[in-house]
């Protein structure tokens, strides 16, 4: 019998909100909190405004002298939407966002207060913060730090039932300029990125004052359970994952949840977090219905890659804390329940200049497009020589239970064109040229049916890296990491790329060569050396995995203790350098707070697989154990009295080997830590599972504390 739905039943009364229709959504919601252009423009002068506007679009250095100006400005704006307080929005190396917030009523004496916020304010401010992770970039007792204000993206406000707030996003840094936070890689990243494609552009005709940047739209697939269950659940509440729980009888075999009838409750859900993304100016176009039961997605059209980063912490946000009013719980965790689909966070990336014109965009002949096949042939080269920095740009201890599994890819780094232009590549390197198979129309086999346009190629949705009709579709990132480093990673990897393709572009034509054959002269190299990270087959195979690694070389990086150490190798080290992405002592910052993290999320795991073990399941194993022995002495009650003593032996002999092995460090240093979780604690917690839920076939429903996964993925 199933556990009192009482609360459940109670929480699914909830007061759904009043929503904006969608007329008011285009009207009046959309963008309404946050402080665009137009706002600005209203609320400045013409020269102020101008000077502004060129460090908004062009990247010009920002004039301190119209700071105080500007922040009247922001604070009058934000005042009249009902905030009271203002903050530093940031991205510390945690994965999520920072702020601390300050009031903008200042007293004056006599009992009176104005409202103040200077330009000095706007700029900088000292948050200390001195307990986030810095990697040994700074001790606790060199707490400075500095939060400032990135104005190329956005302020907006974040509202809560009692008020608003400004959040100004700002990047953090130490007193002497060391990057502390997620964003500042990725705006120096970007800037890497147009330092080096602008003069390729220009070497195809791109117009002075062309500006280049990498664009995004990042999908975001979530869980959804009733919040009773949840609090019902340490493991949920505590790792974000479940330690335990036996496969249901049915899971997502029938395939019936993907793309199916969304439920109202969810729905719901839904349309009050859509009414407020729109109103921080989130493009989000697509819901629906994952593949899993109980799993959902949310996707944004493209924007420029900084906001989209920021964007996409906020979405995270938003979806948690709405699923709260609703009655539920928004899972975030790469793999929450374990042998179904985990949730990941596919980063769709181009290139696109200023004036709009996306650079992966083939057009109707791309064997002709030189540029794009220029474009392409840096996103080859750059793909294949930092296997290592894409495969680090995702690792985490969370997503290693996700890739290689249910749709999502492999550790193995490997990139996907489809058959139209992978035909077209094969044409060039075998100096046979032609059009190769003409972009067409696919028949649907049935007069009734109307023919559609086919792209370029079908899909592969086990490529981690696959392209996708006039961008990039990264899809190994988790569906709980913030994006800004795979985001840095494709910007510094591309502008690496760029850079030496452009190079031996402008030598080529330097010898007279004509562009025509320039390019095809440097495409054929590209593609002879690097197509071994070319792979249109299934990325589950093992024999794929065989002939990537063993045959091709290809990195097979199976864990992301094995990545971590290649994030300052050498060449890494070099390449992060010279683009000034990040220099060697942020470099190795970075690095020990990835094994530091790693070590504490299987720490906490461990320690608390064997707490849930001890306090919970062994004594409802042995609640149940005493009913059997109290109902009498049938065949069946012996036969699952022996099964039940015997597991429960089996669940005290591998909580013993837990305890110890939760007991053991593995030594002093980050790196050993993390090793010894590894390659100990996390086997030792899977025998402990293992044996758990063969009990939790044979307990009883009223004896068993834990909802199972039937009662969670199922009750709607």
């Amino acid at each position: 019998m199933d556990k009192d739905f009482s609360v459940i039943s109670a929480s699914r009364q909830n007061n759904v909100r009043d929503l904006p229709s969608p007329r008011q959504l285009i009207d009046e919601v959309y963008a309404s909190d946050v402080l665009t252009l137009d706002d600005l423009r209203s609320r400045l002068s013409k020269p102020v405004f101008k000077s502004l506007q060129a460090t908004f679009e062009r990247g010009a250095d920002l004039d301190a002298g119209i700071a105080d100006t500007v922040a009247l400005a922001m604070k009058n704006w934000a005042m009249e939407r009902g905030a009271s307080h203002y903050t530093h929005w940031f991205q510390p190396m945690t994965g999520s966002t920072a702020e601390k917030h300050d009031s903008f009523l200042t007293p004056v004496g006599d009992g009176k207060v104005i409202s103040t916020f200077s330009g000095s304010e706007l700029i900088q401010a000292e948050p200390d913060a001195s307990s986030f992770p810095s990697g040994g970039l700074r001790a606790t007792f060199e707490a400075r730090g500095y939060t400032v204000w990135d104005p190329t993206s956005p302020a907006f406000i974040l509202r809560h039932a009692a008020g608003a707030t400004l959040c100004i996003p700002a990047i953090f840094a130490s007193w002497n300029g060391e990057a502390l936070d997620q964003k500042t890689p990725l705006l120096r990243s970007s800037e890497a990125l147009n330092r080096a494609v602008v003069p390729a552009l220009q070497l195809f005709g791109a117009s002075a004052g062309t500006r280049v940047g990498s664009t995004l739209g990042a999908e975001q697939e979530y869980f959804l359970i009733d919040e009773q269950f949840y609090y019902q659940r340490p493991d949920l509440v505590m790792a974000g994952r479940t330690l335990f729980g036996a496969k249901p009888p049915r899971g997502q075999e029938l395939e019936d949840h993907y793309f199916g009838n969304i439920p109202d409750r969810v729905l719901n859900f839904m349309s009050d977090v859509e009414a407020q993304l729109y109103a921080l100016g989130i493009p989000v176009k697509t819901r629906h219905k994952e593949v899993a039961p109980g799993q959902f997605e949310l996707a944004p059209v493209f924007e420029d890659s900084n906001v989209a980063a920021d964007h996409q912490q906020l979405s995270m946000q938003i979806v948690q804390s709405t699923a709260r009013r609703h009655g539920l719980v928004a899972l975030l965790h790469e793999k929450p329940f374990s042998g179904m689909n985990g949730s990941g966070k596919h980063c769709n990336w181009s290139m696109s200049t200023n004036a709009g014109e996306n650079l992966f965009e083939p057009g109707e002949t791309p064997h002709e497009n030189l540029q794009f096949l220029f474009f392409c042939a840096a996103a080859i080269k750059a793909v294949d020589d930092h296997q290592d920095l894409l495969r680090i740009s995702v690792a985490s201890a969370s997503n290693d239970h996700r890739l290689g599994a249910q749709e999502a890819p492999p550790a193995i780094i490997s990139m996907f064109f489809g058959s139209e232009l992978t035909e077209i590549f094969q044409r060039i390197e075998s100096g046979e040229g032609g059009r190769g198979e003409k972009k067409g129309l696919l028949g649907m086999g049935s007069a009734v049916l109307p023919n559609i346009p086919r792209h370029a190629g079908d899909r592969n949705r086990t490529s981690p890296f696959a392209f996708t009709g006039n961008k990039f579709e990264f899809r190994a990132p988790g569906s709980s990491q913030s994006i800004s480093l795979p985001i840095t990673v494709m910007n510094l990897i591309m502008a690496d790329g760029v850079a030496q393709l452009t190079e031996r572009l402008r030598a080529h034509l330097d010898d007279g060569m004509d562009l025509d054959k320039a390019v095809g002269e440097i495409f054929r190299e590209v593609y002879t050396q690097h197509k071994r990270v070319l792979f249109d087959g299934d990325g589950y195979d093992e024999a794929w995995h065989r002939e990537a690694e063993f045959e091709r070389g290809l990195l097979n990086l199976r864990t992301s203790l094995d990545a971590f150490p290649h994030l300052t190798s050498p060449k890494n080290v070099e390449l992060f350098a010279r683009h000034g992405v990040l220099n060697e002592r942020e470099l190795e910052a970075r690095q020990e707070i990835m094994f530091d993290i790693y070590f504490k999320t299987v720490n906490i795991e461990g320690e608390l697989t064997e707490t849930i073990a001890q306090t919970v399941l062994l004594p409802d194993t042995l609640n149940y154990l005493r009913d059997l022995y109290a109902s009498g002495e049938s065949r069946a009650v012996k036969a699952l009295i022996a099964e039940m003593e015997g597991l429960t032996d089996e669940l005290y002999e591998a909580l013993q080997e837990l305890r110890q092995q939760n007991a053991e460090l593995g030594g002093e240093a980050a790196h050993d830590k993390a090793f010894h979780v590894r390659d100990r604690v996390l086997p030792a917690m899977l025998k402990v599972r293992r044996v758990a839920d063969g009990l939790e076939r044979l307990v009883s429903d009223e004896r068993w504390t834990l909802p199972t996964y039937r009662q969670m993925l199922f009750v709607k």
